[in-house]
């Protein structure tokens, strides 16, 4: 039996969240929604990642207040409008393809926002370019020559984790299974987390408690609303001496463990310019495996992961319990496919494609075809 292609069920309030295989589609933004509404580029884009064969598709970064979004082009879910054409799109793109789990990911940018798109340069947007000011846990610029953010205070706090808790509500609503938490890449959460980008002298800043406590309000916040597998993206290092660490990010999971996580999601990086990245096939699988390790948690590992029996090894070590991808996907969508074929997996597929596979691939498409609902 393949590791790739056996099951794996994340618990929750709400009960068992049972996922075909361990390969998922990551989250990946596609700046093209519109003033946060989600449009017909998602509409095909999570269509044929629903098609993917992935057992559990994350929706990406989706800001819960439209200031927290990194681009004006990003997509949101905090207010009506933007639910009701989230939940549109969404819905629409689930009637064509079979029954798979869906997450959303709910984040906020932080200094990060207010920026143009990766191929307009990615620089920080003036107010006259469409941008606005932004906000953080310190008053410290990502890039030395950006205006730096303003430091949001008491109030500012209890808005964002209403923001976060409301947007976890309308997900639910719509019948989104899972919520990950963005603490990764140099957002809002994560930046509270690094000692880098906060320097707070009150009870949100300084040593380990005080860094993590927003993020962990939060993140109880939602649980006490969401029943649904409530877990967090988290890069598990800077990359950057003095910054945030594999270590803390270990014993930081094992909190959120207790506070009633389901899963956690281990990347690295985004929160500094200075940072070094040791770049190179399965590089971020030893943070996944401390994790592991630490928690004895539901663990997904992500980063430069492409061969199907590159995942299979990671799974056999016990490094982890789930692969994430995400450019693999858009260049290969139907990579589990592939894998299946490899590996002697199965997967299930919408029933117009069920003609299209190659000689040596036939008998990867389950006996039991649930199809289209």
């Amino acid at each position: 039996m393949s590791h790739l292609f056996s099951e794996f069920t994340l618990t929750s309030p709400r009960g068992p969240l049972t996922l075909a295989n361990r390969a998922i589609v990551a989250p990946m933004c596609q700046y093209a929604a519109d003033n946060g509404q989600a449009t017909d580029w998602h509409l095909m884009h999570w269509g044929n990642l629903l098609n993917s064969g992935a057992s559990m598709f994350i929706i990406e970064a989706t800001a819960v207040t439209s200031r927290g979004r990194i681009t004006p082009m990003c997509l949101g879910l905090w207010d009506e409008t933007t639910a009701a054409a989230l939940s549109d799109k969404l819905g629409r793109a689930r009637q064509l393809a079979p029954r798979v789990p869906v997450c959303i990911q709910l984040s906020h940018a932080g200094r990060k926002a207010s920026s143009a798109a990766p191929w307009q340069g990615g620089q920080l947007l003036t107010p006259a370019q469409g941008g606005w000011e932004t906000k953080a846990p310190s008053a410290i610029a990502h890039l030395a020559q950006e205006e730096a953010p303003h430091e949001i205070d008491a109030k500012g706090l209890e808005d964002i984790q209403h923001a976060f808790v409301k947007a976890a509500e309308r997900a639910d609503a719509m019948g989104i299974d899972a919520i990950e938490l963005h603490a990764a890449h140099g957002y809002l959460l994560h930046q509270f987390l690094s000692p880098l980008a906060n320097q707070r002298t009150d009870t949100y800043g300084g040593n380990f408690d005080n860094r993590t406590r927003f993020p962990m309000e939060v993140f109880q916040a939602v649980r006490a609303v969401f029943k649904g597998a409530l877990g967090m993206r988290i890069s598990a290092s800077d990359w950057v001496e003095g910054g945030w660490t594999p270590e803390e990010t270990a014993d930081f999971s094992l909190r959120l463990k207790m506070a009633g996580a389901d899963f956690v999601h281990i990347s690295s990086g985004g929160v500094s310019a200075q940072q070094k990245i040791s770049l190179g096939p399965d590089y971020q699988v030893p943070f996944a495996k401390l994790v592991k390790q630490k928690t004895n948690m539901p663990t997904i590992t992500v980063g430069l992961i492409t061969e199907p029996q590159q995942a299979e090894d990671i799974l056999a070590r016990g490094d982890a319990d789930l692969i994430a991808m995400a450019r693999a996907f858009l260049y290969k969508p139907r990579w589990v496919w592939e894998a299946a074929a490899a590996l002697h997996g199965t997967v299930e597929a919408s029933p117009q494609y069920w003609r299209c596979m190659p000689r040596e691939a036939q008998g990867i498409f389950n006996a039991v075809r649930t199809g289209q609902r």
